[in-house]
């Protein structure tokens, strides 16, 4: 591996923003931190456990928040331009990061930096404006309490260019809606109470433009590594027949089929009326035509137009599997039209729509088992099925009117406050609620939910081999070895912040030469696979570190009452369930692979040294040392 270059891809600054001074700076990335980190979701970790004191209010004026483009973003590299944000989560208490698509990020390499700091809080509703090189603060008192749609809107007409990227929170970040989202075009950053982050500190959003460029360490090798890979990408079944024709919604088949596609709050794993949810579906209906982001050759993305109905007209990029699972089966709603306009509501409200999705379908159960009434609900009848009721929800939730402010925290907070053995239904894990990929029909899986530090993300470990056949989905024999190498894949990727739909030419199950020689070709690192494992896991352990300094333990590694102790009902995957003892088995396999403590989860001083991480050793040790004297 090369340490004595200056790694090319980078423009290795970053713009520092401190919003109650209103003052900005520019700031070198160390070359030696690019190696350690690679960027993205690596940097960003080593960043906030060095300037965020633990035990902060993720909402206060002391968190931070970045945004951070790749080391490919702006480059020919295909799938490396997406544009990823990182803070303390209000969901979680935990390290966060969460990216999206389009064109944000290469504009934001074109203007000069890698990414921004955001930290402080300004006193009145301020965006800001990056070009070139230079940076402003800029009023927005004009612009808040607009929806994300409009605010892009006004934005580019504020700065007077159209070709400006833009990024904004809509009324749910203003209103600190605890899994408010941030949008970038059409695109969401949208787990983990980003847009409540940016809410908190006033900061509406940030536009950018730049007419740089970004040079690469050897344009041969950049070049004929592109061709290879787009060869490949076109050449594999996922990224080159099923994703073009029909994106993500491709899973509501492929996930309903296999008997592990959640419906009616995670009571079922099968539902009735996916033919009316399915990709095929959506493609006649609503899609208007195919859309690609930036250096992308796979164009999953289905821009989509409801034609009659009572949502006639709502337009989205979408909807993406994830929320026709959340806003669709969980609610036992068939309609892909009700699906794509809220959606379209929970973007431009700017909030997560899986969290959203997932809130009221847990609203849907509690008033089926007769916990909640009518009169609890505004009126609303909150019922599985009643598809009608889903638009007047999610507007409720996103402005925090009625009940909607109790589900504005999220479902875990929710079923505390109104108790009466909620929390058994609340399916989340660490805050969050978990994504639209079965906990029950793929142990392996489980695990990686239980043990990730987002909490319920289906992206810290992947469904794709057990949903596939690569690995056995029926046995738990080699599930932690198997879900520490999807681990170091997540998050390598992830620092290069390229997409996931491409793991399977990234991986799928194990990081391979593709993701390294593309690294490589661009930076000029000259990294090797094994070395690519040594930094994925020196990054997983830095944000397990974080984790640990906010009060994460073993216990926390855990899934929900009806994950581990309900067999799914029926289907082809009925009786399926990953029991408490299984999960724990396979919880004290994996952190002996991983060098972590049996009784806690704490990671050991050894380890840590031999991933280069000497102060982080030592803070583990005092933590670890503590506990074993009381």
């Amino acid at each position: 591996m090369s340490r004595a270059k200056l790694f090319k891809g980078y423009t290795r600054k970053l713009l520092r923003v401190n919003l109650t001074e209103r003052k900005t700076a520019i700031e070198e990335i160390p070359n030696g931190q690019l190696l350690k980190y690679i960027g993205g979701a690596g940097l960003a970790a080593r960043i906030l456990y060095d300037e965020l004191e633990p035990g902060i209010d993720p909402l206060s004026y002391r968190n931070k928040i970045l945004f951070l483009a790749g080391p490919l973003a702006g480059t020919i590299a295909p799938t490396g331009s997406r544009i990823g944000a990182y803070t303390k989560s209000p969901m979680t208490g935990g390290f966060f990061h969460s990216s999206a698509g389009g064109c944000f990020a290469a504009e934001l390499k074109y203007a000069g930096f890698d990414g921004v700091i955001v930290e402080g809080k300004s006193e009145k509703p301020v965006y800001l404006y990056i070009h070139n090189g230079t940076a402003e603060i800029r009023n927005a008192t004009h612009i808040w309490g607009e929806y994300t749609y409009r605010a892009h809107t006004l934005l580019k007409h504020d700065i007077g260019d159209e070709a400006a990227q833009i990024a904004v929170i809509g009324p749910a970040g203003e209103k600190l809606v605890r899994f408010a989202s941030v949008i970038a075009g059409g695109r969401a950053m949208g787990r983990g109470g980003l847009g409540a982050v940016l809410g908190s500190k006033k900061l509406k959003g940030i536009a950018v433009r730049g007419t740089g460029r970004v040079d690469v360490d050897d344009m041969e090798k950049t070049l004929k590594k592109t061709w290879e890979l787009l060869e490949v990408m076109r050449g594999n079944p996922s990224t080159g027949q099923i994703l073009p024709n029909f994106g993500t919604p491709v899973l509501v088949d492929a996930n309903n089929s296999l008997g592990v596609f959640g419906a009616r709050n995670w009571q079922t794993e099968t539902f009735e009326g996916a033919d009316g949810l399915r990709a095929e579906t959506m493609r006649e209906k609503i899609v208007v035509r195919d859309k690609a982001c930036f250096a992308c050759p796979i164009r999953c993305s289905k821009y989509s137009t409801v034609a009659d109905g009572p949502y006639k007209g709502y337009t989205v990029e979408g909807p993406e599997y994830e929320n026709i699972f959340s806003l669709g089966s969980m609610c036992g709603c068939s309609s892909i039209e009700t699906v794509a306009a809220a959606e379209r509501e929970c973007d431009d409200l700017g909030m997560d729509a899986i969290e959203a999705g997932v809130s009221i379908a847990f609203v849907m159960e509690a008033c089926e088992k007769g916990i909640l009434s009518k009169e609890d609900t505004d009126g609303l009848n909150v019922s599985f099925g009643n598809k009608d009721i889903i638009m007047p929800m999610v507007r409720k939730i996103g402005m925090r009117e009625g009940f909607g402010d109790i589900l504005a925290e999220g479902v875990k907070r929710a079923s505390l406050k109104i108790g009466k053995g909620t929390e058994a239904f609340a399916m989340q894990n660490k805050g969050m609620t978990f994504a639209g990929h079965s906990a029950r029909g793929m142990p392996g899986f489980a695990l990686g939910y239980a043990t990730g530090p987002r909490g319920a993300s289906h992206h810290d470990s992947r469904p794709t081999g057990e949903r596939s056949g690569i690995v056995q989905r029926d046995t738990v024999d080699g599930k932690p070895r198997y879900t520490v190498d999807v681990n170091h894949l997540m998050i390598l990727t992830d620092s290069m912040i390229l997409c996931h739909l491409a793991e399977a030419v990234w991986g799928p199950i194990k990081i391979n030469e593709h993701v390294v020689d593309i690294l490589n070709a661009v930076t000029g690192m000259e990294m090797s696979v094994e070395e690519a494992e040594e930094t994925a896991e020196r990054i997983w352990n830095v944000i397990r570190a974080f984790a640990v300094r906010e009060g994460s333990r073993r216990k926390d590694d855990t899934l929900p009452k009806r994950f581990l102790s309900e067999p799914i009902p029926d289907g082809p995957s009925k009786g399926m369930v990953v029991g408490e003892d299984v999960l724990e088995t396979m919880k004290d396999e994996y952190y002996r692979i991983r060098g972590w403590d049996l009784k806690t989860g704490i990671p050991m001083f050894e380890r840590l040294l031999k991933l280069d991480l000497p102060d982080i050793a030592h803070d583990m040790q005092v933590i670890l040392s503590s506990e074993k004297e009381v």
